[in-house]
């Protein structure tokens, strides 16, 4: 938990789009990690295999009863980073902001290729591993999502 805590709430966060629910499911994929570590085979990393799981129970959970019939808030916010000039941290933060919510805005199937891709340095390989998909799709939907974020940055740029 101390190793890939942080980083599998984050992935959490990217399918659920809110902070508690995914402190929630974070919780509930490390019990079902433990109680199926027996079966673990080693044939991937810890950490891929963690993030199969993970992934597995997010998409349970965005199908269940309970999310499709019960509303709950979205909670969009973002660490500022540390910086000496304010103004600086503060356009930070709006550009920060904006790619969150424009990342947040795509399709699940792009979302979790983007989030592995670039926040958890992931091969295109890898993540075919972990999304259990056709290495040529996940390039497919990186080129796709990177095109949608890019028109979707441009439309909002300030003049």
């Amino acid at each position: 938990m101390m190793l890939y805590g942080q980083d599998l709430l984050q992935l959490v966060y990217t399918y659920v789009k809110d902070k508690a629910l995914a402190q929630d499911l974070t919780q509930e994929i490390f019990v079902k990690c433990y109680e199926a570590y027996p079966t673990y085979k080693g044939k991937s990393t810890l950490k891929t295999w963690m993030w199969r799981i993970a992934i597995n129970h997010c998409k349970d959970y965005l199908k269940s009863w309970y999310n499709q019939h019960i509303q709950v808030a979205v909670d969009a916010g973002v660490d500022v980073q540390a910086s000496s000039n304010v103004e600086q941290q503060v356009i930070q933060q709006d550009e920060q902001e904006r790619l969150a919510k424009t990342v947040m805005q795509l399709p699940i199937m792009y979302r979790e290729v983007i989030y592995l891709f670039y926040f958890e340095d992931y091969t295109s390989k890898e993540i075919a591993i972990v999304l259990s998909i056709n290495e040529n799709t996940v390039k497919t939907r990186l080129r796709k999502a990177k095109q949608f974020l890019k028109e979707q940055l441009e439309v909002g740029e300030w003049i």
